[in-house]
């Protein structure tokens, strides 16, 4: 049996705004420790993302190259995008998918979520699969520059194993897609 996680939390004493930008903001609590002590959290505050795996026909996977600036380095990933404030999850998935890659799902199924940064970040990231792909025009943001382009699932996931994919969110949803697929298996036509 697991033991209460009661003995575990911390308690906020006060907190203050180190930072705020139009994404994120730093914070800087004062907490009081399980056992009595006083210490301090920095952490950023993020609104929450949905990250999509969109499955074509044939069975291959979208996916997108774009350079992130933090690193200096194009990557490669799947269609995400931040949650607006009071949108619901499943209409951030299709609003990103249709705006990065122009392609719209009729069927989503929600395959779980998961904390990328736990140490510093309350940052969560909703995963959903996305078949029956109709192709259109995107709508990307005007300082969004990115190339779509599709692989086969078992590439995607010998991509992974290479280094090619890096992106944690991206690793983790191909995971739970991988997972879900062994049970669900989709019809290809291709």
């Amino acid at each position: 049996m697991v033991k209460s996680n009661i003995d575990l939390i911390e308690h906020c004493i006060s907190s203050e705004t180190v930072a705020s930008g139009g994404l994120l903001t730093v914070k800087r609590d004062q907490v009081r420790l399980p056992n009595g002590n006083v210490s301090q959290r920095e952490y950023v505050v993020h609104p929450g993302a949905v990250v999509i795996v969109p499955i074509l026909p044939n069975g291959n996977v979208i996916l997108e190259k774009q350079f992130r600036y933090p690193l200096h380095q194009v990557f490669i990933e799947l269609p995400a995008g931040k949650i607006d404030a009071g949108e619901d999850i499943l209409t951030t998935g299709q609003r990103e998918l249709m705006e990065e890659t122009g392609y719209i799902a009729s069927e989503w199924v929600k395959l779980g979520h998961q904390h990328p940064c736990i140490g510093y970040s309350d940052e969560v990231i909703h995963i959903f699969l996305a078949t029956g792909l109709v192709a259109g025009d995107h709508h990307r943001d005007e300082d969004e520059s990115l190339e779509v382009f599709e692989v086969s699932f078992p590439d995607c996931m010998d991509m992974i194993q290479s280094g090619e994919i890096t992106d944690g969110k991206t690793i983790v949803a191909l995971f739970f897609a991988e997972k879900y697929l062994q049970i669900h298996p989709i019809q290809t036509h291709g």
